[in-house]
């Protein structure tokens, strides 16, 4: 088949961003495919160079060549500027790429337009990696909105209790369907063992996105604030937050940009990691959710055990070893422990439950054959 994914790796050009639609794209070539880039957002990109939106988006388009060319896919991706410029394949290549495409991937908001030459492609479904906040931006009934997820054929969401009685998250007349973020996993098996004595995690601590929806992951953390204080386990938490609150508390914070300019540093970053600690946002807490991070994906891919607030994942996901849950402060004390009495099973599980659930040849033949049913 012929698939135009699209992404948001110049919007957001950050490691852990672009490696989610780069999964993607060489997952589905590795089942046979052809795969085509596309970015058609309408926003201007996010320069790190100068900390700013800006309508020049040099950096992005430099960005996801640097990213993608080393995978073979230097000449297969086109970034469509606020303006209406084409960047990379030229308007009319894309054209011809989509004019007999079969399916049509929005991943994370890729594009939010339904140019002609998409709404022409036989099959067409959204993957929504932000479960709960799209579901209540639909429910408030704005029209432009709701029509646009009316023009695809599936919607998928990584909140594996969306749609079910699990979740009170209001669906309407849409059916969202479960995925997991595909992992290309022989691409994070590291070469030796964890190099720091680290619990890690790379997070934002509070977005401005749906500001309207009190769900962030500040709310969640702050009741594991005084966690480093009662174990003695290590952290590092590459965010970009509170600094000086996170410090005096334990969590030796570091600026997130600094291990996520790119995809290489951000791998480096949780392969020489000993596990992960992650607190999620609020809203896929509160509305239980199910949702997964693909962040956590890739510790466990790596080898590298994790410690994860249940959102409801524990619905679906082996709990216990190698992948462990909590929902209080003494169910995180008691998966500290165990991780640090054990960390060699815990480490050999982590990786067998990325092959089993995550991997791409797992996820995304299942993906493909619902998306086009």
């Amino acid at each position: 088949m012929k698939i135009v994914l699209a992404g948001i790796v110049a919007r957001y050009p950050f490691g852990g961003v672009t490696w989610c639609s780069l999964m993607y794209l060489l997952g589905l070539r590795a089942l046979g495919h052809e795969v085509l880039y596309i970015e058609d957002t309408g926003e201007c990109v996010y320069d790190p160079e100068r900390d700013e939106i800006s309508t020049d988006p040099s950096y992005g388009t430099r960005y996801i060549h640097d990213a993608l060319e080393p995978f073979g896919l230097g000449d297969r991706w086109s970034f469509v500027n606020y303006d209406g410029t084409y960047h990379g394949l030229s308007r009319e290549a894309v054209r011809a790429f989509c004019s007999d495409a079969d399916l049509f991937v929005n991943l994370s908001g890729g594009s939010w337009f339904w140019r002609d030459e998409y709404a022409a492609i036989p099959r067409r479904v959204f993957v929504d990696s932000d479960p709960v906040f799209t579901q209540l931006a639909i429910a408030k009934g704005e029209p432009w909105y709701v029509d646009f997820f009316r023009g695809f054929d599936r919607l998928f969401t990584f909140g594996a209790n969306i749609g079910t009685q699990a979740s009170d998250v209001p669906t309407g007349e849409f059916e969202w369907r479960h995925t997991w973020q595909p992992v290309v996993t022989e691409l994070w098996r590291p070469t030796e063992g964890p190099t720091r004595d680290r619990f890690t995690t790379v997070m934002t601590w509070k977005t401005e996105s749906f500001a309207d929806v009190d769900g962030n992951k500040d709310r969640e953390f702050l009741g594991f604030l005084d966690l480093p204080a009662q174990t003695h386990a290590r952290f590092e938490l590459a965010v970009n937050g509170p600094m000086e609150l996170l410090a005096e508390h334990g969590w030796a914070p570091i600026e997130a940009m600094g291990v996520s300019r790119s995809l290489w540093e951000y791998r480096d970053f949780i392969q020489s990691s000993k596990a992960e600690f992650g607190i999620a946002k609020h809203a896929y807490v509160s509305r239980r959710s199910g949702w997964f991070s693909d962040r956590t994906e890739c510790y466990l891919a790596a080898g590298r055990p994790a410690l994860v607030q249940d959102t409801g994942w524990t619905d679906h996901l082996p709990a216990g070893m190698g992948l462990v849950a909590f929902s209080t402060v003494e169910e995180a004390l008691e998966g500290l422990r165990r991780i640090e009495c054990d960390y060699q099973a815990h480490a050999e599980a982590a990786a067998r439950i990325a092959s089993d659930h995550f991997d791409a040849t797992r996820v995304l033949p299942r993906f493909l054959e619902e998306a086009l049913s």
